[in-house]
This record gives structure tokens, C-alpha cells and sequence, in this order.
């Protein structure tokens, strides 16, 4: 969050109270996990440890937006390791936890 403010000296009785609720401000969020809650969550609920590229995979293979990766693979034909079923069910099950499908 970025705040920009005037600070002016006027009257000295005068003051201003600013609530901020942050649960309402993580709700709005909700749907927009980081991979570290992802990665978090799925080591509790089922003891996996899964990668960024796990995530990545999964999220590409649901239709999730991503930023543009500017640390892209030199060649076209460059391979990477496949998530696996049982990884993937754990991912997906963070994605639905976290509203992101």
C-alpha cells in the first residue's frame, strides 16, 4: 500500500482517527495467492514440497494469467521435469482454497 499525505500544523485540538481493517484488505485479495502461500499450504495439508515450476505448470495448465517471464529457456527444445498427478492435486486443491479457480 503507497500513502501519500500533506501534514500542515493547524489547529492543535483538531485531530484525525484512521481505522484500517486488514482482514477486509486481504479479502479483496483473495483469488491472488503467492507461490510461497501455495507452496505453505500444500506442505501442510499434504507434506509435498512443491516448486515454483510446479506452480507455474499448474497455473498454465488452468489458464491462470502470468506475468511475463523474462528468464526464458536460450532454446525452444529445452526440457524441464513434469509435476507430478499427486503434486498437481495438491496444487489445485491450494488454488480452490485460495479462490483462484
Amino acid at each position: 500500500m503507497e500513502t501519500v499525505c500533506l501534514l500542515v500544523l493547524r489547529n492543535p485540538v483538531t485531530h484525525v482517527n484512521i481505522d484500517v481493517d486488514v482482514e477486509e484488505l486481504v479479502q479483496d485479495k483473495r483469488g491472488q495467492a503467492t507461490y510461497e502461500q501455495i507452496i505453505d499450504y500444500v506442505m501442510e495439508h499434504t507434506g509435498l514440497k512443491v516448486s515454483n515450476l510446479n506452480i507455474a505448470q499448474i497455473k498454465r495448465k488452468c489458464g491462470i494469467i502470468e506475468r511475463e517471464n523474462y528468464n526464458l529457456p536460450k532454446s525452444e527444445d529445452s526440457k524441464q521435469p513434469n509435476c507430478t498427478k499427486e503434486k498437481e492435486d495438491a496444487i489445485l486443491d491450494a488454488f480452490r482454497h485460495f479462490g483462484m479457480i
